[in-house]
């Protein structure tokens, strides 16, 4: 039941398939209103708060920028200064317009896109996690991708979940070992997830502001009492860097944040 609620949930939000609900809003959104079901319009609202409250460094209308970067991994040519400015002039998370009562979905300019790639994954862990305790399942994990959130405890007499933070710069180091009682933890980083374009190395984390990869921080690990919580927040301190990353994290409860430079 947590594996189909997950894939349910990737049907629903994929940008890769072109019959999902967010590919739907992406198509059609800025013609007419677009109604969508509760998981989709919570998953919207939520990003939207998240980036209000990082200033816009996490945002989900950052779709034509990321297009634009998985067409130059394909071409391997980076896209030209115009190309981005105009992909950037179509970002902006105040031009979502999101209605509550109807649970719709609109967007106030042509040409933008929405891109889940910050936020869903947790989203699904989470509504993971909801299915087993439902279920009364005594303690479990669920890791989508370095992406992961427990509860209760391990087997055998184990009293913490143990995850292992790798070391960016050598795979088969682990710097240190949390243990995690009813958590989540997210990881970004520019170590794993990357493209080469013209020899330069572009990581999967896109600055809204410069149309750019981030390349504040190699890697960013963020504990949050959700999966959901912990995968924007970890997007937004690696596009804004160390200092303002700490700030954001030092203001928010029960949340921390382990910053490799």
């Amino acid at each position: 039941a947590a594996f189909d609620k997950i894939y349910h949930i990737e049907e629903l939000m994929s940008d890769y398939d072109p019959n999902s609900m967010l590919s739907k809003v992406n198509q059609n959104a800025f013609q007419e209103p677009v109604p969508v079901n509760t998981e989709l319009f919570e998953v919207l609202a939520v990003s939207k708060s998240y980036s209000a409250l990082s200033d816009g460094a996490f945002d989900i209308t950052i779709g034509p920028i990321v297009q634009l970067w998985r067409k130059a991994k394909e071409d391997g040519m980076a896209p030209s200064a115009d190309a981005l400015k105009k992909a950037q002039d179509n970002v902006g998370y105040q031009s979502l317009i999101l209605n509550p009562e109807k649970q719709t979905v609109q967007f106030a300019k042509k040409g933008m896109l929405l891109d889940l790639g910050g936020i869903a994954k947790g989203y699904a862990i989470d509504k993971a996690i909801q299915v087993l305790k439902a279920a009364r399942v005594k303690g479990a994990m669920v890791d989508i991708g370095g992406d992961l959130r427990c509860f209760g405890a391990p087997a055998n007499g184990v009293k913490h979940w143990l995850i292992g933070l790798q070391d960016p710069t050598n795979k088969g180091n682990v710097l240190l070992t949390l243990k995690m009682d009813d958590m989540a933890v997210a990881t970004s980083g520019d170590y794993q997830r990357y493209v080469m374009v013209e020899d330069k190395k572009h990581s999967h984390i896109i600055d809204p502001a410069t149309a750019d990869s981030a390349d504040n921080l190699s890697s960013v690990t963020l504990i949050a009492p959700t999966a959901m919580s912990a995968d924007a927040l970890a997007t937004a301190v690696s596009v804004i860097g160390n200092e303002k990353g700490l700030e954001l994290i030092n203001a928010i409860e029960n949340t921390e944040a382990i910053l490799i430079s």
